[in-house]
């Protein structure tokens, strides 16, 4: 007999949910808030109230024993069943049969207690909060265990038809993985010592941390030994995290040469929202898009259909099913992703606390395996994550478009947030300041944020057609997400307010992502973090998460050593002062860079700025070289064609000019001839500002290493990056330049990944043409 675990929400929801997706009526899922209201509610009850009960039933349905779970907001004097929930909406718009779903709930509660407590019959109390005016609206309805036991009878026996073709599934799916061998007929170097790792990491449900060098083949190296794992019980799904779309792609790669070896194991790609929509303008609401209008009446038999047909649900099967249903493809997406073994998508889909994936996080922790891929990029996106901006601009512009008389209480909420914004640029005009920043929250603020939210969320769907609604959905969301970031507020974070020409921005800045990351992988059962460069390994595993006895690993590249030749050109100074005096110094020695052999080359600058100067000082004095430059703005189509120039068998000199850390510096993979040589000018700082400061204070009292952890290490992976578009496969061969006095000081030394000890010092252009012309010739 097949063992199905699910809880009352999700039971309820798949079953019973009905209608169209209305983003007006979006939860602000503020789950601080949604707790201290419940709490207070709670303790409001009397004695007899007992708070946050866990119930649990075992049922046997058309030969499936389905374990039903979940928490009652309240149990009162151990016969009756109260549940709460918090809303903005009016409450003289709000009647007994206001939400169905809730009723269904409570209902499944109920009968949960009357098995467990031997009840003939419960109470059911639905308790309405109303967050901006603050009552309270109680509906109360008597059944007897018989009513509330046909009622989840009938929800069970609707789901089991799924729990079903879930489980045959799933039976399929373990047959083929213990079948299943790895589908290479070799294992490179340091590519078994990887999958045994991971293996190990995730049978033991343990976080790894690991540097896996390109080439080593990473992408199957953590895919197959998790694949494994999860075909012995070990995991219910595999989450494959990237924060880009061509890693996407190679993880799907990975998984079709997997199942050309005999896996039977489904995977969705999730595509964001704004590029897998079908409207040219997102607008996601039923009276403007077809496609959102009775969604959920549509959506399980697309899902059926979708089930019995597809393994490799990829954007374009997720377009087509969703067009042949009228359904919004990227909820199809989300909602398929509920019946496959392996969901591959963005970072934000775990870690971010306003878009992360609600049905498989939002109850707790799952037998899941979390895969995240270039983890050295989390860093930064972490901290864009957790962090939340709202600014006067859009305040003004929403207060401007409302009505005095029939918007009168949405405008007073946007008019007390003006105000707040009108003080605080008056204070730093007082004091001459266009920066101040305070490690306390401006609670102020939050509170008047917090009161237009429930507002704007009641406005939104009475006033459709209003010349506002555009900037009041959008301010609506914003708000949303900084009241979201307010309730994660501690003492890592602080309160930036800017003060720039006419407008003020308040930033809620996360100086530190550590502890909301490792939160975050709490809800799987066992990480595997990993990057081509993750050097040093401590400073990753201390910023994303990792605890002191975190496994860790570093491998070496499994590119013969003398494929590429390494050179620091110790004798120029690209330091900011000095830029503009060393400038020609750098051009003379690309030029000696190119002369050992016609070819593809890459020339990477620390800003756009000086790769603008750069540019024109070296088609000036160089002009029979060809050149090509990183535009600051280019769109899909534009970095595409980028690419196409760096063409094989060219018998000229073709150069291209880039910006370290912008799209060209990684993630790129020109195989061959197609690149031959790369220049880094720079070690890769950052240009001092404000919030990087900020950073640096921060780990500069917690730890002692602020410039480091701030400045050098972050610019030294850009380098490392950059550095490793020249080999991408085991034949490949390439120089390297790396232009600033830095290079070679024991301080960047230090960062050097093991197969670069075997870097040249180079001291003029002499010796840059001596040394690349001596390689080309002995290759």
């Amino acid at each position: 007999m097949k063992n199905v675990q699910i809880s009352v929400r999700r039971l309820v929801e798949f079953v019973l949910k009905s209608g169209s997706i209305d983003s007006r009526m979006t939860s602000s899922d503020r789950a601080l808030e949604g707790t201290k209201i419940h709490q207070l509610l709670q303790k409001e009850a009397g004695e007899g109230y007992e708070a946050e009960v866990s119930l649990k039933l075992v049922r046997v349905i058309d030969d499936i024993s389905f374990t039903l779970e979940g928490r009652a907001d309240g149990v009162i004097n151990g016969e009756m069943i109260d549940e709460i929930k918090t809303t903005e909406v009016e409450m003289d718009e709000i009647t007994e049969d206001f939400r169905p779903l809730h009723w269904a709930q409570l209902i499944c509660y109920g009968f949960m207690l009357a098995e467990k407590s031997d009840l003939a019959e419960v109470t059911l109390q639905l308790t309405y909060y109303q967050v901006a005016d603050k009552e309270v609206k109680q509906f109360t309805r008597v059944m007897s265990r018989k009513e509330m036991s046909t009622f989840v009878d009938d929800l069970l026996s609707k789901y089991a038809i799924w729990a079903k073709m879930s489980a045959a599934w799933e039976m399929k799916r373990n047959k083929s993985i213990q079948e299943l061998t790895f589908p290479y007929d070799s294992y490179r170097r340091g590519q078994r010592e990887l999958a045994i790792a991971v293996y190990r990491t995730a049978m033991d449900d343990e976080k790894l941390f690991c540097e896996a060098p390109t080439g080593i083949g990473k992408t199957m190296s953590t895919l197959f030994p998790s694949v494994k794992a999860m075909g012995e019980g070990k995991a219910d799904k595999l989450f494959y995290f990237t924060a880009k779309t061509i890693t996407r792609q190679v993880a799907e790669d990975a998984l079709d040469e997997m199942r050309r070896k005999g896996l039977a194991a489904r995977s969705v790609t999730i595509t964001a929202k704004d590029k897998i929509c079908f409207l040219d303008e997102r607008k996601c609401d039923p009276e403007h898009c077809q496609f959102a209008r009775g969604y959920y009446d549509r959506l399980n038999e697309a899902l059926f259909d979708m089930l019995q047909t597809e393994e490799t649900i990829t954007r374009s099967v997720v377009e087509a099913f969703a067009r042949k249903y009228t359904l919004c493809p990227f909820e199809l997406s989300l909602d398929v992703a509920l019946f496959c073994d392996v969901i591959v998508c963005d970072y934000n889909y775990l870690f971010d606390p306003v878009v992360y994936l609600k049905r498989f996080f939002a109850d707790g922790p799952g037998r899941y395996t979390f895969l995240v891929d270039e983890v050295h990029n989390l860093v930064d996106r972490a901290r864009s994550m957790f962090s939340a901006t709202l600014s006067k601009s859009i305040i003004m512009q929403v207060k401007r478009e409302l009505d005095k008389k029939t918007d009168k209480k949405l405008l007073n909420s946007v008019t007390a947030m003006n105000k707040i914004m009108i003080a605080l640029n008056k204070q730093l005009a007082e004091e001459n300041k266009t920066i101040y920043v305070k490690k306390e929250a401006l609670s102020d603020w939050n509170e008047a944020v917090l009161k237009f939210s429930y507002v704007a969320k009641d406005w939104l769907p009475k006033n459709t057609e209003a010349k506002a609604q555009a900037d009041v959905l959008e301010l609506y969301f914003e708000s949303l997400r900084y009241l979201k970031i307010a309730e994660l507020y501690d003492k890592r974070y602080v309160t930036q307010i800017t003060r720039n020409r006419s407008d003020v921005l308040i930033k809620q800045l996360c100086l530190d992502p550590a502890f909301l990351l490792s939160e975050k992988l709490k809800l799987g059962a066992s990480s595997v973090l990993f990057s081509a460069t993750l050097r040093p390994i401590d400073y990753y595993t201390n910023l994303l998460g990792g605890n002191n006895d975190t496994s860790r690993l570093t491998f070496a590249s499994p590119f013969k050593q003398n494929n590429m030749h390494l050179m620091v050109a110790d004798y120029i100074s690209t330091k900011y002062q000095r830029r503009e005096n060393s400038l020609e110094s750098v051009i003379d020695a690309l030029y000696a860079m190119l002369s050992g052999k016609k070819g593809n080359y890459l020339f990477f600058f620390p800003s756009f700025q000086y790769l603008e100067t750069a540019f024109e000082l070296f088609s000036e004095k160089y002009p029979e070289v060809r050149a090509q430059k990183q535009q600051s703005f280019m769109n899909e189509a534009e970095r595409e064609e980028f690419l196409a120039a760096f063409e094989t068998g060219r018998e000229e000199t073709f150069v291209g000019f880039c910006v370290l850390g912008g799209v060209f510096s990684e993630g790129v993979d020109l195989r061959g001839e197609r690149l031959i040589g790369t220049a880094i000018v720079g070690v890769g700082l950052a240009q001092m500002n404000v919030e990087s400061d900020l950073i640096k204070d921060y780990y500069n009292e917690t730890i002692g290493r602020g410039f480091d952890y701030a400045y050098q290490i972050p610019g030294m992976n850009k380098v490392l990056q950059a550095v490793g578009r020249v080999i991408r496969g085991e034949k490949d061969q390439g120089v390297v330049l790396l232009i600033e006095e830095r290079f070679a000081t024991e301080r960047y030394k230090a960062l050097f990944p093991a197969h670069w000890n075997h870097a040249r010092t180079v001291k003029n252009t002499l010796q840059i043409e001596r040394e690349v012309n001596e390689f080309w010739r002995n290759n």
